[in-house]
């Protein structure tokens, strides 16, 4: 591994900005703006990630008066569809009650407490209790009390549901419990600036899987914040991200990362990889080299791994990491996981693609720019003719406080993490594709949610395709961060200055909303 240490305050190599220099096509301002968090660490205390009065903290001052995601409207596409929205013990019902319009109540019933609903519904004309039958219309109006002449003081219009503040960005629903909370708008701020090409009102859903992990909602939320992990907990894509070149900028109650694709990460050493005296006929799941010790990994079975070294030597692990036999004692667990773990449907004959031959006059990111543009263009036509080769290939993920992730440009990918109930030790992980609608189109229906329990393994939702895996590499850290949380000696989490900006943006903006009175 080369360290990236010069002298500077970023990673030797290729700047972002630098990387759009050579841009094909003309990049968007919103990409050239660099508006980077003020320098300091931020430290944290550990305890905030497991403490059950930290958790009952965050309920009272957090989740009771922030704006954050509920849905997406094509969850609840026709007049009283209603999808239940659950945060720690609080929850919400979402319906449409109109072709263009939505209503948010507590989900409780006014006579005992009994949730009205606990799973989504279709064509609802009522929302009636199970347990004595009290009845409200969907746009929470109450409708009937059995025996209302046995509650004298259950007047019409002063027992209709209490409605939550309720606003609406890119075809997702938001919701507030503070009556006295600002305008969603003026909360996000210049957000929808990030997307001048596809706005996600021009998105529709085509993924949607919801899982829960044994660590805190912040944990892995976290995780998926910054690419200063990439070098440990994903080295099967290091040769093709520059992942210490990543750029961060914050706007607000948002954070951004621009990490660029199609460009080495300069932890990379040429040299190593030259070493090697044998070509290598690589398989993306199930054989290959390592790009820093230039080792390579070949699957021989479910939970078996083959590790040659330079001299020839096979070494054998288990998946987990567990050494069997052979001169070398210790692999990358990551690596054994992707190469030795569950599968996705025929892994076994999805070959690596060769690295192109780049033109005279062309650098490898106009290259591969290229097909995707093509791709594009047969739904959405000449609008591709303006999108840059930045968009179309680099990670740009924002992190809107306090967990709604979308992603930027042509990446698909959004992810919302909230805790499981009140246990601050779990949270549910959620990741939606939104892709582009073609031009002229309505939006196709929402696939149903594919839900996936702690011990599934994320290759169980094969519509995520190859990011199955990378959530793989990713979340097998967080239980062992979770535990480990509890028994440092010094109860503290400290974040990088730069690299690990979006976690201290995020971290900032939570003391601020806990200090509220």
């Amino acid at each position: 591994m080369i360290e990236t240490k010069n002298g500077t305050d970023r990673s030797a190599g290729v700047s972002y900005q630098s990387l759009l220099d050579q841009d094909s096509h003309p990049v968007p301002n919103i990409m050239r703006l660099e508006q980077p968090l003020p320098p300091g660490p931020t430290v944290v205390d550990s305890r905030i990630y497991y403490d059950p009065a930290f958790h009952a903290l965050e309920v009272e001052k957090l989740w009771s008066k922030v704006w954050q995601m509920a849905c997406h409207e094509d969850d609840i596409p026709e007049v009283g569809d209603y999808i239940p929205y659950d945060i720690a013990h609080l929850s919400f019902l979402v319906v449409r009650t109109g072709e263009d319009e939505f209503k948010a109540f507590h989900n409780a019933c006014l006579h005992r407490g009994r949730l009205l609903k606990t799973h989504p519904g279709k064509r609802a004309r009522e929302f009636r209790c199970p347990f004595h039958g009290w009845a409200w219309q969907t746009d929470g109006r109450l409708k009937e009390v059995p025996c209302h002449w046995d509650f004298p003081s259950v007047e019409v219009g002063e027992y209709d549901l209490p409605q939550v503040k309720l606003g609406r960005w890119g075809g997702f629903i938001f919701i507030n419990p503070d009556d006295q909370a600002e305008a969603l708008d003026d909360f996000l701020g210049n957000l929808s600036d990030q997307f001048p090409n596809v706005p996600y009102e021009r998105r529709h859903k085509t993924a949607h899987v919801h899982k829960v992990l044994r660590c805190n909602w912040k944990i892995a939320q976290e995780a998926f914040s910054e690419a200063y992990h990439v070098i440990a907990t994903h080295p099967t894509i290091l040769e093709t991200i520059g992942d210490a070149n990543t750029q961060y900028d914050v706007f607000g109650n948002y954070s951004r990362a621009m990490s660029p694709n199609f460009t080495p990460s300069p932890h990379v050493d040429p040299k190593q990889i030259q070493q090697w005296p044998d070509p290598v006929d690589p398989m993306l799941y199930t054989k290959l080299r390592h790009p820093l010790t230039g080792h390579i990994y070949e699957r021989e079975a479910e939970g078996v791994v083959a590790v040659t070294d330079h001299r020839k030597d096979v070494s054998r692990f288990r998946a987990d990491g567990t050494w069997l036999e052979g001169p070398i004692t210790h692999a990358d667990p990551n690596m054994l996981n992707w190469i030795g773990g569950k599968q996705l449907p025929a892994a076994n004959v999805v070959p690596l693609s060769p690295q192109p031959k780049v033109p005279p006059g062309k650098n490898l990111r106009q290259v591969m720019a290229e097909p995707v543009r093509n791709n594009f263009r047969k739904d959405l036509g000449d609008l591709m003719d303006q999108v840059s080769d930045a968009e179309l290939l680099d990670s740009i993920y924002l992190t809107v406080f306090p967990n709604f992730h979308p992603w930027g440009s042509f990446n698909q990918i959004v992810y919302r993490f909230r805790p499981n109930g009140d246990n601050p030790e779990e949270c549910i992980m959620e990741c939606m594709y939104m892709s582009p609608t073609p031009t002229g189109q309505p939006r196709p229906p929402a696939p149903p949610i594919h839900y996936l329990g702690p011990d599934d393994d994320w290759v169980e939702a094969p519509e995520l395709g190859m990011l199955a895996k990378v959530f793989n590499q990713d979340v097998v850290n967080m239980p062992e961060v979770q535990k480990g949380l509890k028994t440092m000696k010094k109860p503290e989490v400290i974040f990088a200055n730069y690299g690990e900006s979006k976690p201290r943006h995020f971290h900032q903006l939570l003391a601020q909303w806990l200090e509220k009175s």
